[in-house]
């Protein structure tokens, strides 16, 4: 059985419990323990969250543990020198060090992201790089294992992180059973955006959110502005100028950001050959998609896949 460890520090931010709620979903799912949890504080008692909730906690001791997940709040935290301390020990002893979105920079004071690929939450990515230069950090990942050290982005993203760890220990199909359980609705793979395309067009008018689902689930097809204008029941002009006017950008540009994301998603989460990938997102042929990916992301398509490495489904 594997010691799942949780650090949570003064003012912890509560959604890192999802993290640990999928090592148990994968107890249950599997029908054996195979992790062992424990939430932790740097001297144990009671911790109070964010929302001011007061949780129990053991003492951290950092032996004895397979995994060590550290988590803060919403604000960079400050660490004592003796959490510093109880890092570094551990991690001499500990397989898997990880943190939870701002838990990244209690990891950067222990000298523990040096030398590593790392990542947190985007708006907080320039100030990691600029306190922990020797480590390399990745702005738009939603969780990175480099080695024994794992950072995920924030909130949402340290399930994916559980889940990616999970597929580590035991396989994807019982990572995918987890996810199904969690009611999650689809696996996101570490390299994936910490942005939604529609997120970001975030239009408010019914008819110009309808058309953007419309195209998201018909990515295949050509998607003109006439087809989506018929769709949001608007003449193509009308419906182009409250599209920008709506989103900020024309219906082309929105499109190819819809696309981009569908086939960088499949790209990571598959081993769909390229060309295949295009046509399913749009793109038609695989040239294409290239040029818009290195447009975008200052990267072709396979280098994307590369850059997914062992956490991609297969």
């Amino acid at each position: 059985m594997q010691r799942i460890g949780l650090v949570v520090l003064p003012v912890f931010q509560v959604m890192c419990f999802d993290a640990l709620s999928a090592f148990e979903v994968a107890n249950r799912k599997a029908d054996k323990n195979l992790y062992e949890l424990h939430v932790l504080s740097e001297s144990g008692g009671r911790v109070r969250s964010s929302l001011g909730m007061d949780v129990s906690t053991e003492p951290f001791d950092s032996g004895g543990f397979d995994t060590i997940l550290v988590s803060a709040g919403m604000e960079i935290p400050a660490v004592s020198s003796s959490m510093i301390g109880l890092l570094r020990d551990a991690s001499g002893s500990t397989r898997r060090l990880a943190s939870i979105c701002l838990g990244a920079f209690v990891l950067g004071e222990a000298g523990l992201l040096d030398g590593h690929r790392a990542t947190t939450h985007w708006l907080f990515t320039d100030e990691l790089q600029r306190r922990f230069p020797k480590s390399k950090v990745e702005m738009d990942r939603l969780f990175i294992g480099d080695g024994n050290i794992w950072t995920s982005a924030g909130m949402s993203a340290g399930v994916d992180l559980a889940l990616g760890m999970i597929e580590r220990d035991h396989g994807a199909e019982l990572a995918l059973a987890v996810a199904k359980g969690m009611v999650i609705s689809h696996r996101r793979a570490g390299g994936q955006s910490q942005h939604s395309a529609l997120l970001n067009l975030d239009a408010k008018a019914d008819r110009i959110q309808t058309a953007l689902a419309h195209a998201k689930r018909n990515l295949h097809l050509p998607l003109s502005v006439e087809d989506l204008a018929r769709v949001a029941c608007l003449s193509p002009r009308q419906f182009t100028r409250v599209f920008r006017s709506e989103t900020g950008v024309s219906p082309a540009k929105a499109i190819e950001s819809l696309r981009l994301e569908a086939a960088k998603q499949m790209l990571e989460q598959s081993r769909l050959p390229v060309d295949f990938v295009a046509k399913e997102t749009g793109f038609g042929a695989g040239e294409r998609m290239r040029r818009a990916f290195v447009r975008a992301y200052g990267e072709p398509p396979q280098a994307i896949r590369n850059n997914a490495g062992p956490l991609a489904s297969i």
